[in-house]
């Protein structure tokens, strides 16, 4: 019979498949067969010498250069096995019985399993035989998963039940959680789900019914949620096209079937690393998109403080406006009403002085007068306002002996009011200005007017309040400019000792 490179292709798939649950029930079973059951262990390992025996001979005859590539006689491979299928057959009905004997009973589903695929088999090798051409159904069951895995989680799809749980089995044993999909379609299904733990690695046959592994396998690699999930595609099928194709369309790697348990852990461990490498690129990436968008942030905020900074600069001392800005004083620019204590305070005769005398005497003069003026909340505003202006009008008077002697006649004339004020920052972007507005600024205003050299005039409400700090005169009810009626004055004396 003379048959196409996919026939052939086909036909290894179908004789390897029912080899691979031979010598991969057969390998579990060995595996956990201790020293009670050494007898068993002989029979496993002479079942697992032949099924072995049996793949060697396929794969010499059927490989694409082999000797039947082109006339493939099936009769004739079925002789050159006959002897190693039937022992497996045979050993495997000796097996149950040892089992029985021994109460290995748990291991009779596994040696059922291995029954099953050496009837398979056998019916592969048997020409004319209906079921020849026949893949094993599936039942759409898949292996439990565990609850949680210790080395990552794995979905395994593949149409043939046998199969499925093989891969299933062992890699439970390795440590890993398992999820199975019967076909192209379910395991789609599967990784759209998102679950939780994530998936870390796809197992993939290439042939199934429906969508095939090729499919599947384009699919995830046109979803960006889905790209970098790794796939590495398991299949009896080993032409090297098919390999090709594969790794085109974005496969780790390529494992044949029946697949060698420590091949298949060094290729799921490597493919697992890169995906550890991936992910922990992709989340230092993240990082550091994180840490520029704060930096950016910081940095705008830190632009915004330099120009509030600046902006309040105009107005009050540096140390005040790195207060206000560090959050240490609320802001006064903003415009709020309050109850304030205003000192209204002029230097007598500075009009005519600031005319005749030189700019830099003025400037001297000037700073040498300016102590604090910064308007923060305080408590006991009038008695600060009061020891504040009893020590401004000594200190002035201090002064006034070097000024006189440069020719300076001036004199500090006070006026102290107590009321509420609307306080911020007044004017336009470009030209702004900070005060008070309110009467209590100006009857502070007209009081410091109303003032002789050297005095200090309070509003009655601030002289109730500090009456027990200051010694008060009252005078006669002033008439000041902008009132309707007069408005009581006291003059401070000094401070009470």
């Amino acid at each position: 019979m003379t048959v196409t490179p996919g026939g052939l292709a086909h036909l290894r798939h179908e004789l390897r498949t029912p080899l691979n649950h031979i010598i991969g029930y057969a390998e579990l079973l060995l595996e956990d067969a201790g020293p009670d059951r050494a007898a068993l262990a002989t029979d496993l390992q002479r079942l697992l010498d032949d099924a072995r025996t049996v793949l060697g001979t396929v794969n010499e005859r059927l490989a694409p250069a082999g000797k039947d590539a082109e006339t493939v006689d099936v009769a004739a491979l079925g002789r050159a096995v006959i002897d190693p299928v039937s022992r497996i057959g045979a050993g495997t009905q000796a097996l149950a019985r040892g089992a029985e004997a021994l109460g290995a009973r748990e291991l009779l589903p596994d040696l059922a399993r291995i029954a099953e695929a050496a009837d398979r088999l056998t019916k592969l090798l048997t020409p004319g035989d209906p079921g020849a051409a026949a893949g094993a159904g599936t039942d759409g069951a898949s292996a439990p998963a565990v609850e949680q895995a210790l080395r990552g989680v794995i979905l395994v799809v593949d149409d043939d039940q046998g199969n499925r749980d093989l891969l299933a089995r062992r890699l439970i044993r390795e440590g890993f959680a398992v999820h199975t999909a019967p076909d192209g379609q379910a395991a789609l299904e599967t990784l759209g789900r998102h679950s939780s733990p994530p998936i870390d690695l796809v197992l993939l046959d290439v042939m199934m019914p429906g969508i095939d592994g090729y499919e599947v396998l384009r699919q995830l690699k046109s979803d960006a949620t889905l790209r970098e999930l790794p796939v590495l595609m398991i299949s009896a099928l080993d032409e090297v096209n098919s390999v090709v194709r594969c790794i085109e369309l974005g496969a780790e790697d390529y494992l044949p079937k029946p697949f060698d348990p420590v091949l298949l852990r060094a290729r799921i461990g490597a493919c697992l690393e890169k995906k550890r490498l991936r992910d922990q690129q992709a989340h230092h990436a993240r990082e550091l998109a994180e840490w520029n968008r704060t930096l950016e942030q910081r940095v705008a905020e830190q632009v915004g403080q330099v120009e509030r900074l600046g902006r309040l600069k105009r107005f009050f001392s540096p140390q005040l406006a790195e207060l206000i800005v560090t959050g240490g004083a609320a802001d006064p620019l903003q415009t709020h009403r309050v109850e304030v204590t205003v000192a209204f305070l002029d230097l007598r005769g500075f009009t005519a002085f600031a005319e005749t005398a030189e700019p830099e005497e003025v400037m001297g003069v000037l700073r040498e007068f300016h102590a604090e003026n910064d308007p923060v909340p305080v408590p006991d505003a009038p008695e600060r306002a009061i020891r504040m202006a009893v020590a401004m009008r000594d200190r002035v008077q201090e002064l006034d002996v070097g000024w006189r002697k440069r020719g300076y006649d001036l004199g500090l004339k006070i006026g102290i009011a107590q009321g509420y004020a609307t306080i911020g920052a007044i004017g336009f972007e470009g030209r702004w200005d900070y005060g008070a507005i309110g009467t209590v600024t100006n009857v502070a205003a007209r009081l410091c007017g109303e003032a002789g050299p050297s005095e200090i005039l309070v509003s009655r409400r601030v002289a109730g309040a500090v009456e027990d700090l200051a010694s008060l005169e009252a005078l006669e009810p002033l008439t000041l400019k902008g009132f309707a009626r007069p408005v009581p004055a006291f003059r401070v004396l000094a401070l009470k000792t």
